[in-house]
This record gives structure tokens, sequence and C-alpha cells, in this order.
């Protein structure tokens, strides 16, 4: 897809959002943008794209379309509130919806754009804040085959590893998996620097060490040194992981799996929630045993 033949439109510029919409803009793409709180758009306004202040006047506006948003809520009324993006009176070709979300909805979507002759693909990502500034993401597609080749160039300015894994929902059946992965080694993280703590070992020594070893892990690399310097800012909100661990929950139930570690999990990312750390990072799990 050339720069200046495609019209691109993003909604939620989020930690994430931000600067994966601003990676197209860089690129050369004009970007119609939309997002809760206009203030949160102004990098990428004053980088050259054009401000709409609904996903209505997005979806009127582009040839493809990203969201890239919180909660599953938020995502329905993205598309399919009063001045959600079906409520355009001219549809983009293409909806790219990367945010993590239910399955159902990511086949819910498809057929509502093919009955005006486009084609919708899930496009969770992985990789946090980090992923999102440095353009590094693993992005995880699902939807149809020749539509997901038609977009490929632009998954390429937003990360490093990308796979189709199957028709509409595979996407997000995937971002599910990963999360439960990410769950279990935050928590593992978190729980082995309480440990090293506790025994009055030097909690960067013991990182230094064991960092390149068996236990090496993205969290490990990218979260302890959070943890160790007592930042707990998001890369990845804690009520989002939260939510995606329920959707997992969910999954695994369709499926008549009984996860006892993704159970825990959830609980101890629930536990967070309910003491306020909503906000935080995920590697606020730190926390639980303060």
């Amino acid at each position: 897809m050339q720069p200046q033949l495609t019209r691109l439109g993003w909604i939620g510029l989020g930690v994430m959002g931000l600067p994966m919409a601003g990676h197209l803009r860089a690129a050369g793409y004009s970007v119609v943008a939309h997002t809760r709180t206009r203030a949160k758009a102004q990098t990428l306004l004053d980088a050259g794209a054009t401000w709409a202040d609904s996903p209505r006047e997005v979806a009127a506006s582009c040839d493809v379309l990203f969201s890239m948003v919180g909660l599953p809520s938020e995502n329905e009324e993205v598309f399919f509130g009063a001045e959600g993006v079906f409520a355009a009176k001219s549809m983009p070709s293409v909806l790219i919806d990367m945010s993590t979300s239910e399955p159902a909805f990511a086949r819910k979507l498809d057929a509502s754009i093919r009955a005006h002759g486009g084609r919708a693909i899930d496009a969770p990502v992985s990789g946090g804040d980090v992923g999102a500034r440095n353009a590094s993401l693993s992005i995880m597609l699902g939807g149809d085959e020749a539509t997901c080749a038609q977009v490929q160039e632009l998954f390429t300015k937003l990360g490093t590893r990308i796979v189709r894994q199957g028709e509409s929902g595979c996407g997000q059946m995937t971002k599910l998996v990963n999360q439960v992965c990410v769950a279990m080694n935050t928590l593992g993280m978190c729980e082995g620097l309480t440990l090293a703590r506790r025994a009055g070992l030097d909690p960067q020594a013991v990182l230094d060490c064991i960092g390149s070893g068996a236990a090496a892990s993205w969290s490990l690399t990218n979260l302890a040194p959070r943890v160790l310097r007592g930042d707990l800012d998001p890369g990845f909100f804690v009520e989002h992981l939260a939510k995606d661990l329920r959707l997992a929950k969910a999954a695994a139930a369709e499926l008549g799996l009984d996860l006892s570690m993704l159970d825990r999990a959830s609980r101890c990312y629930e536990d967070l929630l309910k003491a306020g750390h909503g906000k935080k990072g995920t590697h606020a799990a730190v926390l639980l045993h303060l």
C-alpha cells in the first residue's frame, strides 16, 4: 500500500496506540485520528495528522481503519455506538482491530463489514509500550488471507514478527494464549525478586546473573529493572491484563479446560484491581508481597 494512495484512520491513542499511529504517519501515510481525550493526540496532530470528532468521522475519511482501545465495552462503542464506525455513510475497505477482545467480537466485526463489501482483521499485539515505541511488536493476525497480505506493508511499520494465525478470531485467540504466558512470567519475576530481597541478596546482582540463563524472559529483561527502580508506571495496565485473563478463562471454559494456574494468576490481578492499582503497570504485582 503506497502512502500517497492510502488514507489511514486511527482510533485510540493511549500508551501504545499513540506511538503506533506515529510510525505510520512518519512513513508518509495520511492519518485521520480520534481518541476520547483530544490532548492525547496533540503530538500526532503536530506531526501532520488530522483530527476527527468521532469514530464515525474517522470511518468516513479513510481507506483502512485501525482501532486500539482498552476494553471490550469501548470497542463495542467505537464500532457499533451511535457515533461509531458503522454509523458512517461510507466505509473503509479494511478494518484492523489491534485491541484485545473476544474472538467472537472479531467474527462479528468481520461479518458486519462484509455486508458493506469490506473485510476485517483482528490484529492484537504483544510487546508493550517498549515494542510500540520501537516498532518491534509481535502482531497476531486473524482474517482473510488475501486481505492480510494486502495490508502487510502497514504492519511492517509497527512490528517485526507478523504471523497470520488463521481466519477471523484466530488472532484474538492467539493473544489470549500470549496473555496467559505473560501473566505467569510477570508474576514469577515479581515473586523471584521478592525472594531475593527477603533473602538479603542484591536484587540487581541476581538479575544480572539469571537474566541470560534459563530464567530469561521479556518480563525479566524489560519489567524487572522497573521493579528495582520502584517504577510501576504502565507499559500495559493491570486493569487490561485482568480483563484479558477473564477472556482467557472464558475461552478455556468453552473448550472444557480447567487451567488452575490461569485461575490463580487471574485472582492475583483481580486483587490488584480491588486494591486500587488498576492504572499501574502489570509488574505492580510485586505489591502483592509488600
